[in-house]
């Protein structure tokens, strides 16, 4: 009797829901404490700390509502065997149109046009939701009902025209890869991810947000005096206008060698009125590339995709797999799809463990700009974004280990503060 793959599958996706689940109560029941965390008390308003309060308990309602819906449709497509009958009926579009559905090519691009409409549509209400009820409803959503049109038909229009393409060459590849395979599609994804980083800023990025150079004055020119203080290769200093769809704030950095990039958010210099508590955000972004963040995430992540492709290349040609989840062919998309699903065990675990690099890669960047001389500052800028974005005040020790890739701003606080007192 062959292993019940599929049933091992949804029992697992289940139960990680519900372990999920009880850590989202766990979480809800932090977000309804009345009082702020001691470590913030007399550095938060308590105007600011109820706002935050009513705002993450929406996010969290909204959130067991989503998961629930979520967890009821995967599983029923999975258990009723809606994947393959999608296959089939894929097929069958190709056949009406004229087209050779035996060409898995053409038949994977029918079936994940199916799919993205799909996703679109059962998507779409907790997208509205979540946009125009509960961002608008706390003061963040700045964008229109058509913009926000206007950016899901742009999405669907890249996805249409750079997707297919990349499915293809998969498809060739995994075709043609024989016993080096997992390399040819290593090879194929460190290309491609190269690619996308430097194309996705230059010619993907501005569609959805104008990029303006930071005017010249005193901001500008303490970036650029702490980038040339690092010997950071700083090219060129945009603002770009996050404010036209939200008034959250972020700052990045992208570009390789010797042609990196700051991009600062509008709302981020709109919030932190005072110069250095921007430039000590930036300090903190550069600690990450001074201390080799980006290049140890970057090589983790390529050595985990190549273990995911080593194991895709040992359990792509069993029959018992493809027939567990209804397929009597082994086409390469679902076979990809059903690979992902037997391994979530794995991605559960390696997930924790990169958030817990992250959180210490946090704390280490922390450390760099208070080495620089903003600490002060940090601590201001860390407590002005906080206060903002209305980020959740209070935090619940389980969730936060497993889900926040940043430590909670408590614990932000209470590593810079002693880094002090060991310098004093």
């Amino acid at each position: 009797m062959a292993f019940p793959y599929m049933e091992a599958v949804v029992g697992f996706m289940i139960l990680m829901y519900m372990f999920e689940s009880y850590l989202d109560v766990r979480q809800h029941a932090a977000l309804k404490l009345p009082k702020l965390p001691k470590t913030l008390e007399g550095v938060i308003s308590q105007e600011k700390f109820e706002k935050s309060r009513a705002y993450s308990l929406d996010k969290s309602y909204f959130h067991f509502v989503h998961e629930f819906v979520t967890i009821l449709m995967d599983s029923a497509i999975l258990f009723y065997g809606i994947l393959p009958w999608f296959w089939k009926k894929s097929g069958e579009v190709l056949v009406y149109l004229g087209l050779n559905s035996e060409n898995e090519i053409y038949h994977t691009l029918s079936f994940l046009a199916g799919v993205m409409l799909w996703s679109q549509v059962t998507d779409l209400p907790f997208s509205l939701y979540s946009t125009f009820v509960i961002e608008s409803r706390h003061g963040f959503n700045k964008q229109t009902f058509w913009l926000f049109i206007r950016d899901m038909i742009k999405g669907m229009f890249l996805s249409i025209l750079i997707g297919p393409p990349i499915v293809a060459a998969i498809i060739v590849i995994v075709q043609k890869g024989g016993p080096y395979l997992a390399i040819y599609l290593w090879g194929f994804m460190f290309v491609l991810s190269l690619v996308m980083m430097t194309v996705y800023p230059v010619l993907i990025a501005p569609l959805f947000n104008k990029f303006t150079p930071l005017p010249q004055g005193s901001l500008r020119e303490k970036i650029e005096a702490l980038a040339s203080s690092l010997k950071f290769p700083l090219k060129k200093l945009f603002v770009v206008d996050g404010s036209t769809r939200s008034s959250h704030s972020n700052a990045y950095m992208y570009g390789f060698f010797k042609n990196k990039r700051i991009v600062l958010y509008d709302t981020l210099i709109q919030q932190c009125k005072d110069d250095e508590e921007v430039v000590a955000v930036i300090a903190h972004e550069l600690g990450h590339w001074k201390l080799n963040h980006t290049m140890y995430t970057f090589v983790a992540v390529q050595a985990l995709t190549f273990l995911q492709f080593g194991g895709y290349t040992l359990v792509r040609n069993s029959k018992d797999l493809f027939q567990s989840f209804g397929f009597d062919t082994q086409p390469v998309l679902i076979g990809l799809i059903i690979f992902q699903h037997t391994v979530i065990p794995l991605q559960h675990l390696v997930s924790f463990g990169l958030n817990l690099v992250s959180r210490s890669f946090e704390f280490q960047a922390d450390a760099f700009a208070k080495k620089l001389g903003y600490a002060s500052s940090l601590r201001a800028g860390l407590v002005k974004l906080q206060e903002e974005n209305l980020s959740a005040m209070n935090t619940d020790p389980w969730y936060s280990a497993y889900h926040y890739s940043h430590p909670p701003l408590v614990e932000r606080l209470a590593a810079i503060d002693e880094s002090e007192k060991k310098t004093d």
